[in-house]
């Protein structure tokens, strides 16, 4: 897959992020639906306990949801995660990469994030993405294919 990977300039935990300012550095973005809820969580632990590793392998690591920066900032402290987190408040960036779907939970079908991971490369192509992702093991599989760029 060589697909560009959407250009975007967003609000993050750890000052503005855009994909500009990541031109020839490989970058991986997951979508989550929600700060602090269980699924969430786990995955925001899992790749920031890998971090020093993807850090080590030159790549760096951005959560994404449409929460607040104050949320993220609040989820963080919470949950002592060092995952920068960008805030899509707008949706913007979620749709443009797909991830914004009708998902159903209890019988409601409802609009949201479905979690999705993108490793893009230092060329800003898309060279891998990971759709409707299963927390357990995501991070050591987004890693291992971080060490095979």
């Amino acid at each position: 897959m060589s697909e560009t990977a959407p250009s975007f300039t967003l609000p993050a935990t750890s000052g503005e992020v855009s994909s500009d300012a990541l031109s020839g550095t490989p970058y991986v973005l997951f979508f989550y639906p929600r700060d602090d809820t269980s699924g969430c969580t786990k995955e925001n632990e899992a790749f920031t306990a890998l971090l020093p590793e993807f850090e080590a392998a030159g790549v760096k690591v951005f959560g994404i949801s449409k929460d607040s920066i104050a949320s993220h900032e609040k989820f963080m402290k919470k949950k002592s995660l060092t995952v920068p987190l960008i805030s899509d408040e707008t949706g913007d960036l979620s749709e443009r990469y797909d991830v914004w779907k009708e998902k159903s939970m209890y019988g409601k079908t409802f609009m949201g994030i479905e979690r999705s991971t993108f490793l893009v490369g230092a060329d800003g192509t898309i060279v891998r993405e990971w759709r409707k992702v299963k927390v357990p093991g995501h991070a050591e599989e987004v890693l291992e294919a971080v060490r095979a760029l």
